[in-house]
């Protein structure tokens, strides 16, 4: 029995190890979360900064996640020095809190090979490089709409963008994240399928406040 469970250690630790050495993934995810919908779920119950009334936050970065092309890395071993405060904070007006910022740098920053200092700045180049649409930039009142609106939405602002390259997530009927799959030169792409997950149905936007 003991050599079966050697022998079992042995052939699972490579795949294991395969899962969390930085630099080894093949693309992003771009990850805009509804700051609403948050606040609405967990946010204001715990008195989050991002949910503060008069911040009106919209779409905010969850987070730039490196993917395989089935499933993902995370919480990877890496030398490389964690950043400052004061770097996290810096984030604060893309993320909501320089709070998020530490925790998405921890689980998936350092899966990326690179800099606490680099991870933030492409993080921050690849929100630039897509255009929240204006008609979800300015929301004044709830509304109810299905994911294919959305999905729409950005496509129409953003013309390089193809559906399979975005997904739109709900949670507790409300929209949650719109996800968009990005190759690590930051151009769109197609999502892997494990990343498709589309809402089915209308879900709640409840507007920024």
């Amino acid at each position: 029995m003991k050599l079966i469970s050697v022998i079992a250690t042995l052939l699972l630790t490579p795949a294991a190890l395969a899962q969390d050495i930085p630099g080894r993934f093949d693309y992003y995810v771009l990850s805009l979360s509804w700051s609403p919908s948050w606040c609405r779920a967990e946010g204001e119950e715990s008195d989050a900064e991002q949910c503060d009334t008069g911040r009106r936050l919209g779409f905010v970065v969850h987070g730039l996640w490196p993917q395989y092309e089935r499933g993902w890395p995370s919480d990877c071993r890496t030398d490389t020095r964690d950043p400052s405060r004061r770097e996290t904070r810096a984030m604060a007006d893309i993320m909501g809190s320089g709070g998020l910022a530490w925790y998405q740098w921890k689980k998936h920053g350092r899966c990326s090979s690179l800099s606490a200092q680099d991870y933030f700045s492409l993080t921050r180049k690849a929100a630039d490089s897509i255009i929240v649409p204006e008609a979800l930039r300015h929301l004044g009142r709830d509304i109810a709409l299905p994911a294919r609106v959305v999905e729409d939405a950005f496509i129409e602002a953003n013309p390089t963008l193809t559906r399979d390259g975005i997904t739109v997530t709900c949670r507790n009927n409300a929209l949650q994240e719109v996800r968009i799959c990005l190759t690590r030169e930051l151009q769109p792409r197609a999502c892997a399928p494990d990343a498709q997950r589309d809402c089915r149905g209308d879900f709640l936007l409840p507007a920024p406040r």
